[in-house]
């Protein structure tokens, strides 16, 4: 964490943050080699907001990345990305540490309607990842295909 960040980021519940997002990450993962995704990750923090909307214009789809140890986080982009209409997976991060919620009771728990999958994941594996990026995808096609 930064001097700056202090008082501002919430870090509860995780001891060993040491870091802050100061902007927005950007990364392309090749998941087949006619399918090259480019990601633009957005910060969470209510103060990084105004990004939301140039970050995600043309997007054909987001994943909202759940912590359950403060799921409460989660509503706002969830917000976001239903009222806009942009295809979503909501992917539940596990840790090691963690409580293992079942996904029904997360979904419960967030008010998600069926239609939006509820996935597990761990962030730090490039499988796990990509499987998710894999459910976006399908997601994405599957809300096209029902437009045309």
């Amino acid at each position: 964490m930064t001097q700056a960040s202090i008082g501002v980021d919430d870090a509860a519940g995780l001891p060993d943050k040491t870091t802050t997002t100061v902007a927005f990450d950007f990364g392309r993962i090749t998941l087949d080699p006619r399918l090259v995704l480019y990601l633009f990750g957005t910060p969470g923090q209510e103060r990084f907001s105004f990004l939301w909307d140039d970050l995600s214009e043309g997007a054909l789809g987001a994943v909202v990345l759940a912590d359950t140890r403060r799921i409460e986080d989660s509503f706002p982009a969830l917000d976001y990305f239903e009222s806009r209409g942009t295809p979503l997976v909501l992917a539940v991060n596990r840790f090691d540490d963690g409580r293992r919620f079942d996904l029904g009771e997360v979904r419960e728990a967030l008010d998600l309607t069926d239609d939006v999958p509820v996935v597990s994941c761990d962030a730090r594996s490039r499988a796990s990842v990509k499987q998710v990026l894999g459910a976006v995808v399908e997601v994405a096609i599957g809300q096209r295909a029902r437009a045309i």
